[in-house]
Formats: C-alpha cells, structure tokens, sequence
C-alpha cells in the first residue's frame, strides 16, 4: 500500500486444484502483479493465475512438501518463517531456490523481516 500498489489479498485461503490431490492453507496469499487479473472476482484457481507471493508461518510440523506444492501451482514468490529463520523462495522453473531479496519487492531483505518482527512485538501498529 506504501508503494501505490494494487493488492489483492486472499487471506488466509485453501490454494488447491483438483488435478494436484493437495491442497494448502498459507497463512495469506497476495496478488500483486496479476491483481487485475482477480479483482472484484473469485479466485479460482482452475482457469486464474495463483497468488504471486504466498507466505507461511510454520509452527507445526506438516506431511505436505510445501515447496513442491507451491511450485506445483506456479506460485512466484514463496515466504516461509518457521519462529526461528525466515525464507524467501523464487519459482526457478518448476521449483524453489532460495534468495537473500525479494523479486517482488526488491528492497525488501530477509534482515528487514527479522527486525519488522521485533518492532512488532513491541508495537504493531508503528511495525
């Protein structure tokens, strides 16, 4: 919103196609880019693209590869924080490799989560 973007958020939404057999529950979801694409509808991923970033905080451990099936749907751009260490995943063919910025928002460093984090325990509001 900082940035004059137009956002679509999906909350935290089930992601899944029936062709997969899987589905996933992300913490939120977002359209960035192709938020024209999905504005004022219902997503569906069958004939829409997926989220451009979709972000996961892990707490429990979970059977479902996460980063296959992210991958497996096409998802861009994959945050993971897990309590402890923050991941930023961009899709490089059909999967994910690690990156220290994010393609979306490329100021955006792993450093910067880690002190948003820690100034939102104190104060989300001014976080």
């Amino acid at each position: 919103m900082e940035l004059g973007l137009r956002l679509k958020s999906m909350r935290s939404t089930t992601l899944d196609r029936a062709d997969l057999d899987k589905g996933a529950e992300p913490d939120n979801a977002y359209y960035i880019q192709n938020q024209p694409k999905v504005a004022g509808k219902t997503v569906d991923l069958k004939t829409d693209p997926p989220p451009d970033i979709v972000v996961e905080v892990d707490i429990t451990h979970t059977d479902i590869d996460k980063n296959r099936l992210y991958a497996s749907l096409g998802v861009p751009e994959f945050w993971r924080f897990d309590s402890e260490v923050w991941r930023i995943y961009c899709l490089m063919g059909d999967a994910y490799e690690e990156a220290e910025t994010s393609p979306t928002f490329g100021f955006v460093r792993k450093e910067d989560l880690y002190r948003f984090l820690e100034e939102a325990q104190q104060d989300e509001v001014a976080a």
